[in-house]
């Protein structure tokens, strides 16, 4: 996908600047649905006539210009992509380029990969280099066209309006390669030569362009072969029983389906702990060994950020094998043979948001679109889980968008063998004090393998979740969504939101970065300094910890003997819209929130609520000697 495809010559010889603003405007407007921002309008005014001339000065008027190039299954777009052939062996080449109109930037704070640009806001920013290395690095991974040529790729960084070497010099000291050149204004001889080093100035650039354009994605073979290293042999993605049983049935059914040129869904159901990610990493790094093109997507950002961190750890290239379920809206179908869809409780109705392009605004159930990208699409869930308006995941829907299609479910169920200190009884309590399962509440007894408090106060809490912290357990405290949550103030402090009595503590932080003490938003869960703030269900759903501390809200209360939810007391902007949402889809949700809530746990629980009828009920619940 491109805004725009031209040549340099056009380009340059165009009459009325103008005009290529408007036709990059017409065509951004069509295919994302929004408009350009002012300094994206800048930039292009700025910037592509400046190096369509500078083509032309080189020779090479008639290179196709791929402008706004946009890299599959990404929201990032490359400024421009040359197409064309290469001088020496008359094959597609490809030149990545990131064009910037800095006239001057210098490292930021001595690190090679950041950079600060005097006059501009928002921080500092990627060097250049690293940013064009990174598209062309991608497009290797994934777009086919290119995977089984490594020489068809360069990349380079033009600065074109730095006419001062000094102002630059700072730059000069990152790596350079064949993806990763950086050119000034003064460096328009080198420029030159870099280019018709990889170009032909023969007009052949049409045809490479549609090759690319037109490219399958998968992730490449030599990306396999690196995840299949970094995941595979793990000691923690070991199997037990039906997770076994559910990874040799997906491997089945992928050789299966690519010699009988079908198509088969398999569902994995499971509790929490229950090792549905176990599975769901064992299956990338076990497909990716045997050469299977396999993808793994969520949609939670937390959870995706995580488990690239986790898998891509010692090799960053696999992280970009995780994805997020909107990413698959123009996906090849049947492009991929396994496409892994951990926490599939949190499917959408639809992939369109107020980011969607135009022509991509359709009524297509999300669910369609994923079942479509691969021969074996595999669906791991706990229907407990769905805690958002909207959030469609679910075997019987499955079952039946299945049926609709002609297609062949096949469904394996995982006991609850991991979190919760491998307690079934306390999933189980949990299920029926919450009114998700049938037989209404009963008295917690207690289990050797788990443990169960309930404290007075928030400081209670706190108190005996440190006291397992300096045991050296882990502990981290959530809530039910009834505070207000603010941005972080203007010294970069996070807001005490959640206030009860003379106790306050904040909302984790917002940011993808680190605020203070306290981790990025996504990583609240796993890293350090995560238990001075409030997680919430969106950052804590997919992970666990030792100790789990639970704050039930005003929301959901005890009366007559039972749970009730109270939707004046929610303060989540996704529960507000009444026409949508109906009290009993309220209620199940927020049900479905503290079951998440309240099963983190691997080694215990302690529960507060903020109501004292509440506390009684639990008191009188849960033994003294839990």
């Amino acid at each position: 996908m491109t805004l725009l495809r031209t040549s340099a010559r056009r380009i340059a010889h165009i009459d009325r600047p103008d005009s290529l603003i408007e036709q990059l405007l017409e065509q951004m407007l069509f295919t994302t649905g929004r408009r350009a921002s002012e300094a994206e309008q800048r930039s292009w005014a700025r910037s592509l006539p400046v190096f369509a001339r500078d083509l032309v000065d080189a020779g090479l008027g008639d290179i196709e210009m791929l402008i706004e190039y946009h890299l599959p299954l990404t929201s990032q777009r490359a400024d421009v992509v040359l197409a064309g052939v290469h001088p020496d062996t008359g094959a597609p080449s490809y030149v990545v380029v990131e064009l910037k109109q800095w006239s001057s930037a210098y490292r930021f704070e001595n690190s090679p990969e950041l950079v600060e640009v005097p006059g501009m806001t928002g921080g500092p920013k990627l060097h250049p280099v690293a940013q064009v290395r990174g598209y062309c690095d991608y497009l290797a991974d994934f777009a086919k066209a290119v995977a089984d040529q490594p020489d068809a790729l360069a990349g380079m960084a033009y600065l074109h309006n730095a006419t001062d070497p000094a102002a630059v010099a700072d730059l000069r000291s990152f790596p350079t390669s064949i993806t990763g050149r950086l050119f000034a204004a003064t460096d328009r001889e080198d420029m030159t030569v870099f280019l018709r080093s990889r170009l032909s100035t023969s007009p052949a650039g049409h045809a490479a362009g549609d090759t690319l354009m037109r490219s399958a994605v998968a992730p490449s073979q030599q990306l396999l072969k690196v995840a299949a290293a970094e995941v595979r042999d793990r000691p923690q993605f070991h199997l037990l029983g039906n997770q076994q049983l559910a990874v040799d049935l997906v491997l089945h059914a992928v050789e299966h389906a690519r010699a009988a040129d079908s198509k088969r869904i398999i569902v994995v159901t499971g509790g929490p702990g229950s090792g549905k990610s176990v599975i769901a990493l064992s299956l990338v790094g076990e497909l990716a060994r045997r050469g299977r093109t396999v993808l793994h997507a969520t949609g939670s950002r937390s959870f995706t950020q995580t488990l690239r961190k986790v898998a891509g750890h010692r090799a960053p290239r696999v992280q970009k094998m995780f994805k997020y379920f909107n990413q698959f809206m123009t996906a090849e179908r049947n492009g991929l043979d396994v496409l892994i869809l951990d926490e599939a409780h949190r499917i959408r109705e639809t992939s369109v948001d107020r980011y969607t392009k135009a022509e991509l605004r359709t009524d297509r159930p999300q669910i369609d679109e994923l079942i479509a990208a691969a021969r074996v699409p595999v669906f791991l869930l706990d229907e407990h889980q769905i805690v958002r308006p909207g959030e469609m995941g679910s075997l019987e829907q499955i079952r039946q968008q299945a049926k609709s299609l002609g297609l062949e479910v096949q469904h394996v169920h995982l006991g609850e063998q991991f979190r919760c200190g491998g307690s079934e009884e306390y999933l189980l309590w949990v299920k029926r004090l919450l009114g998700l399962t049938e037989g209404g509440p009963y008295a917690w007894t207690g289990d050797p393998q788990f443990a169960v408090r309930v404290a007075d106060t928030p400081q209670e809490v706190e108190h005996l979740l440190q006291q397992q912290l300096d045991r050296g357990y882990g502990a981290r405290m959530t809530a039910g969504y009834c505070w207000p949550w603010s941005d972080a103030g203007k010294d970069g402090r996070l807001v005490p939101d959640v206030v009860i009595g003379d106790w306050a503590r904040p909302w984790n932080s917002k940011s993808d970065r680190r605020i203070g003490d306290a981790p990025p938003s996504a990583l609240w869960a796993t890293e350090d300094g995560g238990f001075d703030q409030i997680g919430c269900v969106y950052t804590a759903q997919g992970f666990e910890y030792d100790w789990n501390g639970v704050i039930l809200g005003p929301d959901l209360v005890w009366r007559d003997g039972r749970f009730t939810t109270v939707r004046a007391a929610n303060r989540d902007p996704d529960f507000k819209n009444t026409k949508k949402i109906s009290d009993s889809r309220f209620d199940k949700l927020v049900r479905n929130v503290y079951k998440v809530l309240l099963t983190r746990g691997m080694v215990g629980t302690v529960i507060y609520s903020t109501d004292e009828a509440t506390r009684e009920a639990l008191r009188s619940l849960i033994a003294e000697t839990s």
